[in-house]
């Protein structure tokens, strides 16, 4: 059985079948929703359900509270219809006219940026045209049909190849194999692109990006982007990590100062006693802005991040809520 989803604002209609969620089913029609987990963690696909019912399926309490359900809010990454629908979501955009391909890619490099980050740098078939955007993120297939979603850290027009940026994940599956037995030349699967974050160019606000850990992948592709297509809006990077170590590629978040005008690099270390800035990321944002109403926000990182940085830069901040965009991570679960 289908049942009908119409989706606000705009006038956007499309089918989902019952074992669909209306992720799935608005991807599958061509429509972006913001998301970024797809599990039911991060909260970045939140959205209201304006009229009918749906089977909220298992999700985090963090990322959808007993309150936001009473009012009608849905994870539309776990929610599926159980009648016709109409639904509310932020920033829906059309997929246009960029294809989600599977393909083989070969590692062609592994660098280690930290102990416990490093880049795998995959050549990708010369004979496919493989097109994204900056900040999607493709998922790597894994022989059991499992997947896992990195972000691609270069921008599109420095095409041919994927760069990774993978975080070591104690008892994880495929971090294990990539720290401890992947070499270069090996064959991996990917599907992509996937995700809705990217720079919104048709805009003129200025930005704030706030990147936590690893989140600084899909920052880095955008900021590449912007520099090659001569952007001249101000951003300003605030980028946290536990210790310097966690700044994996500082000299070149500096670098873009002198490459980007207009560009500012703030970071901010949480446990480590320095020179810079201290404390949590999000909060270096709220001491240097009183308000953030005429501004984008672009977040990446662990979803408890996200989500402290998307309540308080709403709720104090005045930063509307269509114009703060988010990639939230997580991790599967660690093998036994």
């Amino acid at each position: 059985m289908t049942h009908r989803i119409s989706l606000r604002p705009g006038d956007h209609h499309f089918e989902a079948a019952d074992d669909q969620t209306v992720l799935e089913a608005a991807l599958a029609a061509g429509l972006m929703l913001p998301h970024s987990c797809r599990d039911g963690a991060c909260g970045a696909c939140k959205g209201k359900v304006l009229e009918g019912v749906v089977d909220q399926g298992p999700h985090s309490a963090g990322a959808l509270s007993d309150a936001e359900r009473a009012e009608g809010y849905a994870l539309f990454c776990c929610a599926k219809p159980l009648s016709d629908l109409v639904v509310q979501a932020r920033n829906v955009t059309r997929a246009g006219d960029i294809p989600v391909k599977k393909l083989p890619a070969r590692v062609q490099k592994l660098q280690r940026l930290a102990d416990d980050v490093m880049l795998i740098d995959l050549k990708l078939p010369a004979s496919e045209n493989f097109q994204f955007r900056a900040g999607q993120y493709v998922d790597i297939l894994l022989a059991d049909g499992q997947r896992r979603s990195f972000s691609i850290a270069n921008a599109p027009h420095d095409g041919g190849h994927l760069e990774l940026h993978v975080r070591r994940i104690d008892g994880g599956r495929f971090t294990g194999h990539v720290f401890e037995t992947m070499k270069e030349k090996e064959i991996l699967r990917f599907e992509g692109p996937h995700g809705a974050f990217w720079l919104r160019e048709d805009s003129a606000r200025p930005i704030v990006m706030v990147a936590g850990g690893t989140g600084f992948a899909p920052i880095k592709g955008i900021v590449e982007h912007a520099i090659q297509i001569g952007l001249t809006r101000p951003i300003t990077l605030y980028w946290g990590a536990r210790t310097r170590a966690g700044l994996y590629m500082d000299a070149l978040a500096r670098s873009w100062e002198t490459a980007l005008p207009g560009f500012r690099y703030v970071p901010v270390l949480s446990d480590e006693v320095w020179e810079g800035r201290q404390g949590l990321v999000h909060q270096a944002v709220l001491d240097d802005f009183a308000d953030l109403s005429g501004h984008e926000v672009y977040a990446c990182g662990a979803p408890v991040m996200v989500d402290v940085a998307r309540s308080s830069f709403c709720a104090s901040r005045g930063l509307s809520e269509d114009a703060f965009f988010a990639d939230a991570f997580t991790f599967a679960q660690p093998t036994s």
